[in-house]
């Protein structure tokens, strides 16, 4: 009998611990979170943080993409001044990936 309630006190402290851990690791994601949306608040005009939510919806790894590429510039200090929407679609354009062609032969 006491060892098992010697192995139930151990996992409920391991099950325990996991969720402390789990909840840590939320915390971080939400503040890493957070500090990209304080940055792009401050870098992008609204116009261009209309464009990035738009395109946040429609291609999320994508946005994600441009959001870090974004933050980057920001904390290299290599933007001076915000980011019209009009400078959001050049990055954005440079950044696509080309799309696949596709030949179709008939024969």
């Amino acid at each position: 009998m006491d060892e098992l309630e010697a192995l139930r006190k151990k996992r409920m402290a391991e099950l325990q611990a996991r969720l402390q851990e789990e909840e840590a690791r939320k915390q971080q994601v939400e503040q890493a979170e957070a500090q990209i949306k304080a940055i792009l608040t401050e870098l992008l005009t609204p116009e261009a943080r209309s464009r990035l939510t738009t395109l946040k919806m429609a291609k999320p790894e994508y946005a994600a993409q441009i959001e870090l590429l974004l933050v980057q510039l920001a904390q290299s200090g290599q933007v001076k001044t915000k980011i019209t929407d009009a400078q959001l679609k050049a990055l954005l354009a440079k950044v696509r990936k080309p799309k696949k062609e596709f030949k179709i032969k008939r024969i």
